[in-house]
C-alpha cells in the first residue's frame, strides 16, 4: 500500500541528492579531467589506448545528467535538452562497445539492458526514427549476448520493450506477446542466464492487454495503477532495485511512453493527473513531437569522429551523419 508521507520524504531525499549530495562543481571537474585525456588520445590518434574513450563516455553522461537534474529537478525548467544528450551518450556507448568484442571479450559493459531500452523509447518519443532504427537493430543483434545482458529483473523495462514492439509491429524471437516469458524460455534452451527475468509483470500485464482501449476511463484507471506501483517502489529510495535509484526513481517515463503511443494512435489520454508522481518536474517536462536534435557535446563529437576515422566497421559509419537537424 502506498504511504504518501513516505513517498514525499523519499522525493525530498531524491531532490536533495542533487543539491547537497552530488555537487555540480565536482562533476564539472571530472568532465574537464576527461576532456584532457580524450583530447590527448584523439590528437595522437592513439588506437592502442582508445578503449579509454569508451570508458570516458561515462563522464560525459554524468555531466549531462547533472545539468539535466539542475535544469529540471532543481530549477523546475521544462526543457529536455540535457536529457536528449544523455540518450545520445548511451547510444554511442552501445556503438563503441561493439568495437571491442574481439579485442577485449571480457571488458566491462558500459551500459545496461535498462539503459538501452530507456534510450530506445526516448528516441521514439523524440521522433528520431533513424537513430531509433539503428539502436533497435543493435539490441536485436546482441540480445542473446553479454553485450546486451537481457537477464534483467526490471518489470517496467520488459513492459516498455513489449509495448514498443507492439506499437512498431516488430518482434524479438518471433513474438511481441509475453516477451519476458518467451525470452526466458529461449534463454533456457540456449543455456544462457535467465534467472533474473521476472515471471510476471504485475500491473504491466493488464496494461499490455488493454493499452489500445478506446475508453478514457479504462486507461486512466490503468495509469493510476501504474503510478501507484511506481510510487510504492520509489518510496523505498536507495533500497528498491526498481525505481529505487537516485537517477530516474521519480521520472515516470514508462507512463509517459504509454501516453505517447496512445496519442500517436489517436486514442484518448488524460489531460491532467492528481497523483504526486505525475506532477513532479520530471513528469511535467515538455517533450515535443518531434524534438529537434540538441547541440552535440564537444567531447562526444570528438570521440565519435575518432571512431568514424579509425574503424570502418563502426556502426554509425553505415548511416552517414546522425543526430543532425
Amino acid at each position: 500500500m502506498l504511504n504518501p508521507k513516505k513517498l514525499q520524504l523519499s522525493y525530498k531525499r531524491y531532490c536533495k541528492n542533487f543539491v547537497d549530495g552530488i555537487k555540480f562543481e565536482d562533476v564539472e571537474k571530472r568532465y574537464l579531467n576527461s576532456q584532457s585525456k580524450i583530447t590527448h588520445i584523439v590528437e595522437l590518434n592513439d588506437v592502442e589506448k582508445d578503449h579509454i574513450l569508451l570508458i570516458r563516455l561515462g563522464s560525459i553522461e554524468s555531466h549531462n545528467f547533472s545539468k539535466w537534474k539542475r535544469d529540471v529537478l532543481v530549477n523546475h525548467e521544462k526543457k529536455s535538452d540535457e536529457l536528449k544528450k544523455i540518450m545520445m551518450v548511451i547510444f554511442h556507448q552501445c556503438m563503441a562497445q561493439s568495437l571491442y568484442k574481439s579485442r577485449y571479450p571480457k571488458m566491462f559493459v558500459e551500459y545496461t539492458f535498462r539503459d538501452a531500452i530507456m534510450t530506445l523509447i526516448h528516441f521514439t518519443m523524440f521522433g528520431w526514427e533513424k537513430e531509433e532504427d539503428i539502436l533497435f537493430n543493435f539490441i536485436v543483434d546482441h540480445f542473446d549476448s553479454r553485450w546486451m545482458n537481457a537477464n534483467d529483473l526490471n518489470k517496467h523495462t520488459w513492459f516498455l520493450l513489449e509495448l514498443y514492439l507492439q506499437f512498431r509491429n516488430k518482434t524479438i524471437f518471433g513474438t511481441n506477446q509475453n516477451l519476458h516469458k518467451a525470452v526466458k524460455e529461449q534463454f533456457k534452451k540456449m543455456d544462457l542466464e535467465y534467472g533474473l527475468i521476472p515471471e510476471e509483470l504485475n500491473v504491466y500485464t493488464e496494461v499490455l492487454k488493454h493499452w489500445e482501449t478506446p475508453q478514457l476511463d479504462e486507461i486512466k484507471t490503468l495509469i493510476d495503477k501504474m503510478s501507484v506501483f511506481h510510487s510504492i517502489l520509489a518510496s523505498e529510495l536507495g533500497e528498491s532495485i526498481e525505481f529505487g535509484d537516485f537517477g530516474y526513481g521519480f521520472y515516470p517515463y514508462e507512463i509517459l511512453f504509454l501516453l505517447f503511443v496512445r496519442k500517436k494512435r489517436r486514442l484518448p489520454i488524460p489531460e491532467e493527473f492528481d497523483d504526486f508522481l505525475m506532477n513532479t518536474p520530471e513528469a511535467k517536462m515538455i517533450i515535443s513531437d518531434p524534438e529537434p536534435y540538441p547541440e552535440w557535446d564537444p567531447l562526444l563529437k570528438l570521440i565519435d569522429g575518432f571512431y568514424r576515422k579509425n574503424y570502418p566497421d563502426y556502426i554509425p559509419n553505415r548511416y552517414g551523419e546522425l543526430f543532425q537537424n
